[in-house]
């Protein structure tokens, strides 16, 4: 089969098309999750601040203006079919580009630093992005952005469990994880899951779970069960909108698994703000 040529420059403009919406307009499963969790909110405060939530997104929506103004670490899983050969340059260099340009024009808020310690410059245009990509069948591109806050990010937690901890253990870390976050994760929350895999490759897991639309049926029964149990238990803690309490503190609870060691049982947490949930995908 001949390779299907694309140019890295669509890239460019796909991410920077991405970057742009997803900081400006909500996510249509989260507006919908959202205008539910307003309804069943039984907390006066709670329901009060769901409905500023959604009033801000039609604010952002009409003037143009970001939905938040920690407008985040772009998160992009980039599933490449391996009959694409890319042209005009490299892959990497194409997704910083749009992260560039989608900063520049929509005047987003930078938020990288390109040294972690010591001198804490900041980049300022929001570049870096953290690129993940696999080779999968076929001759398309399917990127899938995350924006990534940084309070909900620093809430985010990974335990090495033992076996002998099972689902069990599973579900009290994940409950705990949220309890410890309360109001700094900016809840509701989407709680992203990961279990197996490696010390490495759990948190991956847990981070892409996020971007399953909320609603989505989870195929695996199993599976299904923990994320209704898990929500429930985390819906009755207490924390509430934004941790002025109540009995929403996350709309969603998306759990994925991958094979491990016998010996081991990898657990991540990955938090997302609901009330800028920002995810996007498109297939080039």
């Amino acid at each position: 089969m001949p390779l299907r040529e694309l140019p890295v420059q669509a890239i460019s403009d796909a991410v920077e098309r991405l970057c742009r919406d997803a900081s400006v307009h909500a996510a249509p499963d989260v507006q919908i999750a959202l205008r539910a969790a307003c309804e069943r909110e039984e907390s006066p405060i709670g329901r009060e601040v769901l409905g500023q939530m959604l009033r801000n997104f039609d604010v952002a929506a009409q003037t143009g203006m970001p939905m938040c103004q920690d407008t985040g670490t772009v998160v992009i899983f980039a599933d490449i079919g391996q009959d694409v050969h890319f042209t005009g340059g490299d892959l990497h260099t194409a997704v910083n580009d749009g992260v560039r340009q989608a900063w520049a024009v929509g005047r987003l808020r930078p938020s990288i630093v390109s040294r972690p310690i010591g001198q804490r410059q900041n980049s300022g245009d929001n570049t870096p992005a953290v690129l993940h990509i696999d080779l999968v069948p076929g001759d398309q591109v399917h990127l899938t952005l995350l924006t990534k806050g940084g309070g909900a990010e620093n809430m985010s937690r990974m335990c090495m469990l033992t076996p002998g901890d099972g689902l069990a253990g599973v579900m009290d870390f994940i409950v705990e994880t949220v309890d410890i976050a309360g109001p700094n994760a900016c809840p509701p929350v989407i709680i992203g899951v990961g279990v197996g895999g490696t010390f490495d490759s759990v948190a991956t897991l847990a981070k892409r779970a996020i971007a399953r639309p909320i609603g989505t049926p989870q195929l695996d029964p199993e599976l299904a069960a923990l994320e209704t149990d898990v929500l429930e238990r985390v819906n009755r803690l207490g924390v509430g909108p934004h941790g002025f309490g109540g009995r929403v503190t996350a709309l969603a609870v998306h759990v994925a698994i991958a094979p491990t060691h016998i010996a081991s049982l990898p657990v991540a947490v990955n938090l997302q703000c609901g009330p800028a949930a920002r995810s996007r995908s498109v297939v080039l």
